[in-house]
């Protein structure tokens, strides 16, 4: 295994004993992935901040997912196209690959990824990775590996070249016995996902990460997050996404939650918005590491009665998937982002209404909706 010297007075210690790390030593040892490396009591990571000339050098990993390419458009726009590097494990379509740089890199490959880092000079990484919730539940091995051991080579890349790092959680963080309306910023986790549990120890090692070595870790709990640009992703709140095609493609829609399931909602511009805020949040304004984020809470039901104003000839019926509706069930139905207002300045621009108009202005007129209009 590689060992990596310490930093300051550690320097010309190397790491002793086995390879987790468990001996007694006065040196705090960290096992990461494939990689050990000791850290000295003392050290002391700090993101570089960038004066208005400069600008962060980003990847993004998971970046082929729902939110990914997103976030690299909007990134770009504001940093420059070249500064902000995507990455997934997976071809890229033509027109993701040539609006702006797009590399192979596989967050259980620790070698691999750190050599992205540091070629590539990066200052600021959004890790996107990860097994979503129904998808985690068909093959929890892979979705452990993916969500815990994948995070666990971010974490320690992250703190050793000094980078702002962005994870972000989601509802699935919560369980049956958390408060559901509202769910607070700090009470009671205990998921019943191996997805959510990977986010709450995703959490936790962010915030254990930030106060024992000083890492620039930032967190926030997603809702569901609703776009027209990408297909349903395997997630317990996609239905609300899938409705939308279903209602323009074939005017039918079987929604496999109950009609009453009431979920927190967002559009994906105010979800890409929020991320860049909270990342480009100075740290003394900042009173938490995870954030809770918010815009709407409703039901298929209430979503249903609103796409049918645009289609009202959909049919729409309720086939319940037990896994889902109960992942559901156990979920928030209503987020208390108070601590992000009040902290950042968070504040959402799409309410349902707005949402379901957004959408259907971007997936095409058909000529239902056109009738309807």
């Amino acid at each position: 295994m590689p060992i990596v010297r310490n930093l300051g007075r550690a320097a010309s210690q190397l790491l002793q004993g086995s390879g987790c790390g468990c001996g007694i030593s006065i040196v705090p040892v960290r096992c990461i992935g494939v990689s050990p490396r000791q850290v000295a009591s003392d050290a002391s990571f700090h993101s570089v901040t960038f004066s208005e000339s400069d600008h962060p050098r980003v990847l993004i990993t998971g970046g082929l997912g729902q939110l990914g390419v997103g976030l690299a458009k909007l990134l770009r726009k504001r940093f420059g196209k070249n500064n902000v590097i995507l990455s997934d494990i997976r071809k890229p379509a033509d027109n993701v690959f040539y609006s702006g740089p797009f590399i192979f890199a596989d967050i259980l490959d620790y070698k691999n990824l750190r050599e992205i880092v540091v070629n590539n000079r990066i200052t600021w990484l959004f890790h996107y990775s990860a097994l979503l919730s129904a998808v985690g539940e068909a093959n929890v091995p892979l979705a452990r590996a993916v969500n815990i051991t994948g995070l666990h080579n971010v974490l320690d890349i992250a703190a050793e070249h000094n980078l702002r790092l962005f994870v972000p959680s989601t509802i699935g963080a919560f369980g049956p016995t958390s408060p559901r309306d509202p769910t607070p910023d700090l009470c009671i986790q205990r998921p019943r996902t191996i997805y959510g549990v990977s986010k709450v120890h995703a959490e936790l090692m962010g915030e254990y990460y930030h106060y024992r070595y000083g890492l620039d870790f930032r967190c926030l709990r997603y809702p569901g997050i609703i776009s027209a640009d990408s297909q349903p992703g395997g997630g317990t709140t996609d239905y609300a996404v899938k409705i939308f095609h279903d209602a323009i493609k074939t005017g039918k829609f079987k929604c496999y939650l109950r009609p009453d399931t009431r979920l927190p909602m967002m559009y994906i511009d105010d979800c890409l918005k929020a991320t860049l805020e909270v990342m480009e949040a100075p740290a003394e304004s900042l009173t938490m590491r995870t954030y809770n984020i918010n815009a709407m809470s409703f039901s298929p039901e209430e979503l249903a009665q609103e796409v049918q104003k645009y289609v009202p000839e959909l049919q729409v019926t309720y086939n319940v998937d037990q896994v889902r509706q109960a992942i559901a069930d156990s979920w928030p139905m209503n987020f208390d982002d108070s601590n992000a207002r009040r902290d950042w300045g968070w504040k959402h621009d799409y309410d349902l209404p707005e949402l379901v108009t957004t959408m259907f202005s971007y997936l095409g007129s058909d000529s239902r909706i056109a009738q309807a209009n």
